[in-house]
C-alpha cells in the first residue's frame, strides 16, 4: 500500500479532456479582430552577398499594410547562448543557408501576404557553398561568420586523469568511429505565433513554444521593449522535443510587424519551414578509444567529435560540451579525454534535441563497449556492472549521483526479457542486444548569466477554499508536467487531485525557464511543494490561533483536518463559520473539519491565501572550462534490452519486442512516467533504421516533408515493457527525478547491439537502412 495519497499513482492527464474532445486551443485555432497574416521571404541559395531588396512593389499589392527588412528591424545580435550571439532577426549583407530570413510582410489574408512575398525582388551574388565539416574546416574555405576564423563555432579541450599513462596499463585497447545523421523532430504542430501590440503599448506573443521566459527576453532584447512590457503566452503546443526551445525568427517577425502595424499579426510554419528553420539532431561523427583491463575493469576513454551545426550558433556550444561531459557516467571512468568542435556549414542551424548531445555519443560507446565485452568473453550485462557507479559516487568530470538505480535498472531488464535464455542462443536472424543510458535532471546553469530563480510558483486557494490553484510559467508541451505539478500540491497541502487547477505557460505567472534539459519534474515541481507547503501552513497557523491548538499537533490528509490528539472545540471558531456553514447548534459527535472551511475560515481571517515557492539549484560541478555543462541536481539512468529481426536477404530490420527500465527517483505519475518511456522508444527507433535529412549539392532539403522524411508510426512500434525503478533522489520533490530525455540514450545502441548478434556485421554508420545493412551482409558473404 502506498504512503502517498496522490503522487507515486495512476492519474489521468489533465489536459486528456479538451485534447481527445478537440477542445484544446492551438496557435492556428486563435484568431483576433482585425487581424493581419504575416509570411516570410527566405532565401532560395545557401551562401550568397545580398546585393539590393527592393520590396517597393510589395507595398504597393492592395492589402499589404507592412513590409520589414534589416531596416526597420535593425542588426541587434542575438541566439541562445550570450556567448555566440550570431544571429539577426533579417539578414543584411549575406545569407548563409537556404531558408534564411530576409523580410516579412502583413497582409490583410496569407494569399495576399505570400504574394507579396513573391514581388520582394533580393539581388543576389553567389558564394561558394560549405555542405560538410570537412569543407568546413578546409584550409582557406569561405568563412561563414568573421568572428569565428576556420567556421569553427565552438572547439572543447577536456582531461581528467592521465589518459597516455591509463592506456600503457590496459590490455586491450578498442578504437571505433561512429556516424549518425541530422534529424528533424517531426512534431505533428508546425511552428505558430499571434503578436499583438496593444494601443497601450504592451506587447502579448502567443507562441508555440517550451521557453516563454527565454522568448520574453530576446524579444524585449531585439526589438528594444522593457520585459514588463512583453508577454509571452504558450497555448497548447503538439510537440516540441527540444527545437521549440528558444526564440525563432517568425516570433520576432509577428511581433515586429504588430508593432509597426499596431494590428495583430499571426503567422505560421509551412512543414518545408519547420525543416529549413530546423534546430534538431546535429550529425555527430564520434571517434573513440578505450582501454579496458584483462579482468574487465574500463581505464581511460579517449574521444574525438565532430559536428555539422549548420549556418548558426543556436544551442551548439552546449551539444558540443554535451556529447562529452555525458561519457563521464554512468560507468566508474577515471581518466577521460575529450576533444570536440562544432563547424558552420550552409545548412540550417541544428540546436538541442531530445538527448541533447549525448544521443549519438552514447550509441557509439555503447556499442564499443560490447565489442569488448565481447573480447573478453564477457556477458555485456556484467561487464556494464562490474564497472558501474553507485550511488554517493562523484565521475571523474564531477558529477555527483546524489542517486543512482542503474544496476536495479539492468537486473530489471535482464529478469523481464529473460536475457540468459536468448543471449548467444537465437537462430540467424534474430538479435538481442543491450544498452545503458545516462542523462541530467536539469541542467544546473541557465542558459545566460543571472541569478533569476530558475523556477517559481505561485499557489491561491479560492475564497471558498474548494480549490487551489497553481500559476506558473512552466511549459506543458505534452509531457504530462501541469498533471505532474497538480498531483505535487494536491499531495503537499492534503488534498484531493480534483480540488487542484493549473494555469502554465504565461510569462505574467512568473518565472520558469521553460521545458528543456528534463528539469521541470524535479525543478519546477520543487518550487511547486514549496508553494503548497507555504499555503498549507498559512491554513493551518489560523487554525492554531482560532483553536488554541499547536499547529504540530495538527495536519491535513485526504481533504480533512487532520488532529493528532482530542478534537478540538469547534465551537470557539472566532468567525462562527461552522455554525453558518453546518447549521450547528452544538459539536455533533464525530464531528470534522474539511479544508475546504478551514480555508474559507483562513480567508475570512487573513484575506487571501497565496502561497510562493522557488527554486535554483545548488552550485555544481568543477572548477575547469566548460564545467558548467553537464552539471545537474541528479541524474537519471537507464537500461534497455531490444530483440530484433533481421531479413537476410533484404537488410530489413523489425524489432520485436523491448524491455525497458528507467530509475526516475520517485514516480509521480506512473502513467506518465511509462509513457516518457515509449516515446523515448519511438524517438530512438526512428533514428537508428530510417530518419535522415538529406540534401542536394545546392543546399536545398529534398526530403523536407513527412511522405518522404519518414518517421516510425505505431505499426513500427515494438512490444514494451516499461519497468519504473525508484530510487529517492534527495534532490527532488518526493524523491522525483528525469524521464523526459534519458530514456532515449539506450535505444539506438540496444537496437545497433541486436543487429549485431543478429548478422554477425557492425554497422558504423545511421541510419541503419536496410540498404546500409544489406550491403554490409554482402562484405560479410565476400570475406
Amino acid at each position: 500500500m502506498s504512503e502517498y495519497d496522490v503522487i507515486n499513482s495512476r492519474a489521468a492527464r489533465l489536459d486528456a479532456p479538451d485534447k481527445v474532445t478537440g477542445r484544446a486551443v492551438f496557435v492556428d485555432d486563435m484568431s483576433m479582430p482585425g487581424m493581419l497574416y504575416g509570411a516570410m521571404l527566405q532565401s532560395p541559395v545557401a551562401h550568397a552577398k545580398i546585393l539590393n531588396v527592393d520590396i517597393s512593389e510589395a507595398l504597393k499589392l492592395p492589402g499589404v499594410k507592412s513590409v520589414v527588412t534589416a531596416k526597420e528591424a535593425g542588426l541587434i545580435n542575438y541566439g541562445v547562448s550570450p556567448a555566440r550571439y550570431d544571429e539577426t532577426l533579417f539578414c543584411s549583407d549575406r545569407v548563409r543557408y537556404v531558408g534564411d530570413e530576409i523580410a516579412a510582410v502583413a497582409a490583410v489574408d496569407l494569399e495576399t501576404a505570400m504574394e507579396a512575398v513573391s514581388l520582394i525582388k533580393v539581388t543576389y551574388e553567389e558564394l561558394p557553398i560549405l555542405l560538410t565539416v570537412e569543407e568546413a574546416m578546409a584550409e582557406g574555405a569561405p568563412q561563414l561568420h568573421d568572428k569565428y576564423p576556420g567556421n569553427i563555432c565552438a572547439e572543447v579541450h577536456q582531461e581528467f586523469g592521465d589518459v597516455a599513462t591509463a592506456f600503457k596499463e590496459c590490455d586491450i585497447i578498442k578504437t571505433t568511429t561512429f556516424t549518425n545523421k541530422r534529424q528533424d523532430a517531426a512534431f505533428i504542430e508546425p511552428q505558430g505565433v499571434l503578436a499583438n501590440y496593444d494601443l497601450s503599448g504592451h506587447l502579448t506573443l502567443y507562441s508555440s513554444t517550451q521557453v516563454p521566459h527565454y522568448v520574453q527576453r530576446i524579444v524585449s532584447m531585439v526589438l528594444g521593449l522593457p520585459m514588463g512590457k512583453v508577454r509571452v503566452v504558450k497555448p497548447y503546443v503538439g510537440g516540441g522535443f527540444g527545437i521549440k526551445a528558444a526564440t525563432n525568427p517568425m516570433e520576432l517577425a509577428a511581433c515586429l510587424l504588430s508593432m509597426k502595424t499596431r494590428k495583430p499579426v499571426k503567422m505560421n510554419y509551412s512543414r518545408e519551414q519547420v525543416f529549413l528553420f530546423s534546430r534538431a539532431r546535429h550529425q555527430f561523427v564520434h571517434k573513440m578509444t578505450t582501454g579496458v583491463k584483462k579482468d574487465g575493469t574500463i581505464v581511460a576513454l579517449e574521444h574525438e567529435c565532430y559536428l555539422d551545426g549548420g549556418a548558426y550558433s543556436s544551442f551548439g556550444i552546449a551539444t558540443v560540451y554535451y556529447a562529452g561531459s555525458l561519457l563521464g557516467g554512468p560507468y566508474k571512468l577515471q581518466n577521460m579525454k575529450y576533444d570536440g568542435y562544432r563547424a558552420y556549414t550552409n545548412k540550417p542551424a541544428c540546436g538541442a534535441h531530445r538527448g541533447h548531445g549525448g544521443v549519438a555519443a552514447r550509441a557509439c560507446w555503447e556499442q564499443q563497449l560490447d565489442m569488448i565485452a565481447e573480447e573478453l568473453n564477457m556477458d555485456p550485462l556484467d561487464f556494464r556492472l562490474m564497472n558501474m557507479m553507485e550511488t554517493g559516487d562523484v565521475s571523474c568530470n564531477d558529477l555527483s549521483m546524489s542517486s543512482f538505480g542503474m544496476r536495479e535498472c539492468i537486473e530489471a531488464i535482464k529478469e523481464g526479457s529473460d536475457w540468459k535464455s536468448k543471449k548467444g542462443k537465437l537462430p540467424k536472424g534474430k538479435g538481442i542486444g543491450m544498452a545503458c543510458g545516462f542523462f541530467v535532471s536539469g541542467a544546473g546553469y541557465p542558459i545566460y548569466r543571472s541569478d533569476t530563480p530558475h523556477s517559481t510558483m505561485v499557489i491561491k486557494l479560492t475564497e471558498d477554499g474548494g480549490s487551489a490553484i497553481l500559476y506558473s510559467g512552466s511549459a506543458e508541451i505534452g509531457q504530462g508536467s501541469d498533471t505532474a505539478f497538480a498531483m505535487i500540491a494536491a499531495e503537499t497541502i492534503g488534498i484531493p487531485l480534483e480540488n487542484v487547477r493549473i494555469e502554465s505557460g504565461d510569462t505574467d505567472f512568473g518565472v520558469d525557464l521553460g521545458a528543456y534539459s528534463s528539469r521541470q519534474t524535479l525543478m519546477t515541481g520543487h518550487a511547486t511543494k514549496e508553494a503548497a507547503e507555504d499555503v498549507k501552513q498559512q491554513v493551518l497557523d489560523v487554525l492554531s490561533k482560532e483553536l488554541n491548538v499547536a499547529v504540530e499537533e495538527m495536519d491535513i490528509k485526504q481533504g480533512r483536518i487532520i488532529f493528532k490528539n482530542e478534537t478540538p472545540d469547534y465551537s470557539v471558531l472566532k468567525t462562527a463559520y461552522i455554525k453558518e456553514h453546518r447549521g450547528w447548534t452544538d459539536q455533533p459527535e464525530g464531528a470534522y473539519l474539511t479544508f475546504n472551511e478551514a480555508a474559507r475560515i483562513a480567508f475570512l481571517v487573513k484575506g487571501p491565501i497565496v502561497g510562493t515557492g522557488k527554486y535554483s539549484p545548488p552550485i555544481l560541478g568543477g572548477r575547469f572550462k566548460g564545467a558548467a555543462v553537464g552539471t545537474s541536481p541528479a541524474y537519471g539512468c537507464s537500461a534497455m534490452i531490444a530483440e530484433v529481426s533481421v531479413d537476410m536477404d533484404t537488410g530489413h530490420v523489425t524489432v520485436d519486442k523491448v524491455t525497458d527500465a528507467h530509475d526516475c527517483g520517485k514516480a509521480i505519475n506512473r502513467t506518465s512516467v511509462e509513457a516518457q518511456m515509449q516515446g523515448s522508444i519511438s524517438m530512438g527507433l526512428g533514428e537508428a533504421l530510417f530518419e535522415e535529412v538529406k540534401f542536394d549539392d545546392k543546399g536545398h532539403i529534398i526530403n523536407s516533408d513527412l511522405a518522404e522524411y519518414k518517421i516510425p508510426t505505431i505499426l513500427d512500434m515494438p512490444p514494451v515493457d516499461a519497468i519504473v525503478v525508484e530510487t529517492n533522489e534527495p534532490n527532488g520533490p518526493f524523491g522525483a527525478k528525469e524521464v523526459g530525455e534519458g530514456g532515449i540514450m539506450p535505444v539506438i545502441p540496444a537496437i545497433l547491439n541486436a543487429v549485431y548478434d543478429a548478422i554477425g556485421e557492425r554497422i558504423y554508420e545511421l541510419p541503419m537502412s536496410s540498404e546500409r545493412i544489406y550491403m554490409a551482409l554482402n562484405k560479410k558473404n565476400k570475406k
